[in-house]
């Protein structure tokens, strides 16, 4: 490979990272032109680790000639067989020691002593090179600490010292290529995982200002766990965390199933909204998050008994209103939520339900939004004057609810 072919690759690299290629396509394009330019590259595959509440990492994999799957994503290697199988793998002994690079001319007699090396000799590679970037302490953000990669070859003279310069010359783009679209990736990760998706959205889009909230109509949803302050004082502190955990797993999976966004995590509490360009659609996708909801409810209440573990329930307001949403606060620091009277009201809706004992209530301005045929279904338990709100209004549920109470 001449110097005008390195040139051109490592250009091509960098215009594919400014314009957003995936990490995928990265590693695909670079290794196609590699080979074109007459290196002769058969397989690859590189990693880099993320920031991500399930995954430690990512992998990207090329093959000139069987199909693999180009990207996966790894959960934790620090345990079990997760951890021996990273342990015994040429990447392990990279990141771990103060080597930049391995090879392995597999074909002329250099053992398979790391994982994956006797298949890939077996599949008739015979030259192997992987090699190690890291990142100096202020370009690491969690455990993306460094960038690894490696190349086999099944062409019989294995790869030529020139072929492992020119690697040598261009990975350091290619690094810094995926790099890029791996800290945009870990970006918006962040964003959904402490905004929600629709709110990261909108920061990411450029919507970071404090002062300009856009007046929007929404379905609101507030819910909280029955009894939360009674169990947190009797069970153990590792027990409430991990009761939190499955019942936020169970309330905020059941909203974003059905379209909803997650606000804000308030101890035991849940604010969400749902938007829809007509009211009845917003407020029909509250009462599918509703229903799924008490599904998974059945099943989690089900598998913690079976484990004798406490169990508890979860109460809903649902409410529709005017709302300001948009960032609030200081220029240092920002929530990007939703605030107004019908945020107030839907939390006054919700701590109703333990009064009138049943597990979800909705307002009239929520009622009035279903359409005619879904209103049929529900069961009025009253006219009711909340807390800091002027006017009396009457209070829905759902007639199995109403009939059925709180079961435990």
């Amino acid at each position: 490979m001449d110097g005008g072919s390195i040139s051109g690759i490592a250009a091509d690299l960098a215009a594919r990272g400014l314009n957003g290629a995936s990490e995928a396509e990265l590693l695909s394009a670079f290794c196609s032109a590699c080979r074109a330019a007459g290196l002769p590259l058969d397989r690859a595959v590189a990693v880099i680790d993320t920031l991500h509440p399930v995954h430690e990492g990512r992998a990207f994999q090329w093959d000139s000639e069987a199909g693999v799957p180009p990207e996966s994503e790894y959960g934790p290697t620090n345990e079990g067989e997760a951890l021996a199988s990273w342990q015994r793998s040429a990447f392990y002994r990279l990141w771990s020691g103060t080597d930049t690079e391995i090879r392995r001319r597999l074909g002329f007699g250099d053992p398979a002593d790391f994982s994956m090396l006797d298949k890939l000799a077996e599949a008739g590679h015979t030259d192997f090179i992987a090699l190690g970037h890291r990142f100096a302490p202020d370009g690491t953000i969690g455990e993306m600490d460094s960038f690894l990669s490696y190349f086999a070859t099944r062409h019989p003279g294995g790869f030529r010292e020139g072929d492992v310069e020119a690697l040598r010359v261009l990975l350091p783009t290619l690094a810094l290529a995926i790099k890029c679209t791996a800290l945009a990736r870990i970006a918006r990760t962040i964003a959904e995982v402490y905004l929600g998706e629709d709110a990261a959205g909108q920061v990411l889009s450029g919507k970071i200002r404090r002062g300009q909230p856009e007046r929007i109509s929404a379905v609101i949803w507030f819910s909280d766990l029955l009894g939360y302050t009674k169990l947190s004082d009797s069970a153990a502190p590792d027990e409430v965390l991990t009761l939190l955990d499955d019942y936020g797993e169970a309330v905020i999976s059941a909203v974003h199933a059905e379209g909803g966004n997650v606000l804000k995590l308030v101890g035991d509490g849940v604010l969400a909204i749902f938007k829809a360009d007509a009211p009845d659609d917003a407020s029909c996708a509250a009462l599918r998050a509703e229903r799924r909801l008490r599904e998974r409810l059945a099943e989690l209440n089900a598998s913690r008994r079976a484990e004798n573990r406490p169990t508890t329930d979860v109460y809903i307001g649902l409410h529709i209103g005017e709302v300001f949403y948009g960032n609030i606060g200081s220029e240092q620091r920002l929530d990007f939520t939703v605030i107004g009277p019908a945020v107030n009201e839907v939390s006054r809706i919700a701590s109703m339900c333990r009064s009138v004992d049943v597990n979800v209530l909705m307002s009239t301005d929520f009622f009035e939004a279903l359409p005619a045929e879904r209103r049929a279904s529900l069961a009025c338990v009253g006219r009711f004057a909340l807390r800091g709100v002027q006017r009396i209004q009457s209070l829905h549920t759902l007639e199995a609810a109403r009939l059925a109470g709180y079961s435990g």
